[in-house]
Protein backbone atom coordinates (compact mmCIF):
# COMPACT_ATOMS: atom_id res chain seq x y z
CA UNK A 1 0.00 0.00 0.00
CA UNK A 2 1.33 3.43 -0.98
CA UNK A 3 1.80 6.12 1.60
CA UNK A 4 -0.35 9.18 0.89
CA UNK A 5 1.59 11.89 -0.88
CA UNK A 6 1.72 15.45 0.29
CA UNK A 7 -1.07 17.41 -1.34
CA UNK A 8 0.10 19.25 -4.41
CA UNK A 9 -1.44 22.52 -5.44
CA UNK A 10 -2.01 22.77 -9.17
CA UNK A 11 -2.90 26.09 -10.80
CA UNK A 12 -6.36 26.28 -12.35
CA UNK A 13 -6.71 27.86 -15.77
CA UNK A 14 -10.04 28.69 -17.40
CA UNK A 15 -10.18 28.78 -21.17
CA UNK A 16 -12.24 31.54 -22.74
CA UNK A 17 -12.99 32.36 -26.35
CA UNK A 18 -15.53 32.07 -29.10
CA UNK A 19 -17.09 28.64 -29.49
CA UNK A 20 -15.94 28.77 -33.10
CA UNK A 21 -12.57 27.79 -31.57
CA UNK A 22 -13.76 24.62 -29.79
CA UNK A 23 -11.06 22.50 -31.53
CA UNK A 24 -8.38 25.01 -30.51
CA UNK A 25 -9.75 25.00 -26.95
CA UNK A 26 -9.42 21.20 -26.84
CA UNK A 27 -5.79 21.52 -27.99
CA UNK A 28 -5.12 24.24 -25.41
CA UNK A 29 -6.67 21.95 -22.77
CA UNK A 30 -4.16 19.22 -23.69
CA UNK A 31 -1.21 21.61 -23.57
CA UNK A 32 -2.23 23.22 -20.28
CA UNK A 33 -2.87 19.80 -18.70
CA UNK A 34 0.53 18.57 -19.92
CA UNK A 35 2.08 21.63 -18.27
CA UNK A 36 0.50 20.70 -14.92
CA UNK A 37 -2.57 22.90 -14.82
CA UNK A 38 -6.16 22.00 -14.00
CA UNK A 39 -8.27 23.16 -16.94
CA UNK A 40 -11.89 24.29 -17.06
CA UNK A 41 -13.43 25.38 -20.31
CA UNK A 42 -16.73 25.78 -22.15
CA UNK A 43 -18.41 22.45 -22.79
CA UNK A 44 -21.45 23.56 -24.79
CA UNK A 45 -21.31 24.96 -28.29
CA UNK A 46 -24.72 26.47 -28.82
CA UNK A 47 -23.90 27.02 -32.50
CA UNK A 48 -23.77 23.25 -33.08
CA UNK A 49 -27.06 21.36 -33.16
CA UNK A 50 -28.03 19.52 -29.98
CA UNK A 51 -31.33 18.55 -28.37
CA UNK A 52 -30.50 20.57 -25.21
CA UNK A 53 -30.78 23.86 -27.10
CA UNK A 54 -32.99 22.95 -30.04
CA UNK A 55 -35.88 25.02 -28.65
CA UNK A 56 -35.05 28.75 -29.04
CA UNK A 57 -36.68 29.73 -25.73
CA UNK A 58 -34.82 27.03 -23.83
CA UNK A 59 -31.60 27.93 -25.67
CA UNK A 60 -31.84 31.55 -24.53
CA UNK A 61 -32.33 30.51 -20.90
CA UNK A 62 -29.49 27.98 -21.18
CA UNK A 63 -27.15 30.64 -22.61
CA UNK A 64 -27.81 32.86 -19.58
CA UNK A 65 -27.09 29.94 -17.21
CA UNK A 66 -23.93 29.03 -19.12
CA UNK A 67 -22.73 32.65 -18.98
CA UNK A 68 -23.22 32.62 -15.19
CA UNK A 69 -21.44 29.26 -14.96
CA UNK A 70 -18.50 30.55 -16.99
CA UNK A 71 -18.15 33.59 -14.71
CA UNK A 72 -18.05 31.12 -11.79
CA UNK A 73 -15.26 29.25 -13.60
CA UNK A 74 -13.37 32.54 -13.96
CA UNK A 75 -13.77 33.20 -10.22
CA UNK A 76 -12.50 29.69 -9.46
CA UNK A 77 -9.47 29.94 -11.74
CA UNK A 78 -6.02 31.28 -10.96
CA UNK A 79 -5.63 32.55 -14.52
CA UNK A 80 -7.44 32.88 -17.84
CA UNK A 81 -6.32 31.68 -21.26
CA UNK A 82 -8.10 33.30 -24.21
CA UNK A 83 -8.03 31.07 -27.28
CA UNK A 84 -8.36 32.23 -30.87
CA UNK A 85 -7.61 35.17 -33.11
CA UNK A 86 -11.02 36.81 -32.68
CA UNK A 87 -12.60 38.46 -29.63
CA UNK A 88 -16.37 38.88 -29.65
CA UNK A 89 -18.55 40.73 -27.17
CA UNK A 90 -18.96 37.76 -24.79
CA UNK A 91 -15.24 37.02 -24.67
CA UNK A 92 -14.44 40.73 -24.28
CA UNK A 93 -16.81 40.84 -21.28
CA UNK A 94 -15.15 37.71 -19.80
CA UNK A 95 -11.71 39.31 -20.17
CA UNK A 96 -12.91 42.50 -18.47
CA UNK A 97 -14.52 40.46 -15.69
CA UNK A 98 -11.36 38.41 -15.11
CA UNK A 99 -9.21 41.53 -15.02
CA UNK A 100 -11.63 43.22 -12.62
CA UNK A 101 -10.97 40.28 -10.28
CA UNK A 102 -7.20 40.65 -10.70
CA UNK A 103 -6.85 37.41 -12.67
CA UNK A 104 -3.89 37.18 -15.05
CA UNK A 105 -5.04 36.82 -18.66
CA UNK A 106 -2.97 35.09 -21.35
CA UNK A 107 -3.77 34.92 -25.06
CA UNK A 108 -2.94 32.36 -27.75
CA UNK A 109 -3.00 35.39 -30.06
CA UNK A 110 -1.82 38.39 -27.96
CA UNK A 111 -2.58 40.81 -30.79
CA UNK A 112 -6.33 40.46 -30.07
CA UNK A 113 -6.02 41.59 -26.44
CA UNK A 114 -8.58 44.42 -26.22
CA UNK A 115 -6.33 46.23 -23.72
CA UNK A 116 -3.14 45.87 -25.73
CA UNK A 117 -1.81 49.36 -26.24
CA UNK A 118 0.56 48.63 -29.11
CA UNK A 119 -2.08 47.19 -31.47
CA UNK A 120 -2.13 48.66 -34.93
CA UNK A 121 -5.41 50.23 -35.88
CA UNK A 122 -6.75 49.86 -39.37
Amino acid sequence: MREPEEPVSYPIVVICGSTRFMAEMAEADLRETKDGRIVVKPACDLKSPHEFWSDPTEAEALKARLDDLHRAKIRLADEVLVVGDYIGDSTRAEIAYARSLGKPVRFTHPEVDPDRHDRLTA
